[in-house]
């Protein structure tokens, strides 16, 4: 098995796949940030640029579960 593929031998799937994971986490970040007024349109672009830096990085620093206010 080969350990590093050119651009080329990449399947056309896998691309695709890629594409379908980038755009449903850039979306996903940007409603969630738009819903919670935290900077939708960093959030979105950014989580089209890569994954799963983004999400962690959103997950940790803008829905921080361990620290909900308390009434």
């Amino acid at each position: 098995m080969k350990r590093h593929y050119t651009v080329a031998e990449v399947p056309w799937w896998l691309w695709a796949l890629i594409a379908v994971i980038l755009l449903v986490q850039g979306t996903w970040l940007f409603l969630d940030a738009r819903k919670r007024g935290k900077y939708p349109w960093f959030w979105g672009i950014w989580g089209f640029t890569g994954t799963p830096t983004p999400l962690l990085c959103y997950l940790l620093f803008v829905v921080k579960p361990w620290r909900k206010k308390r009434n």
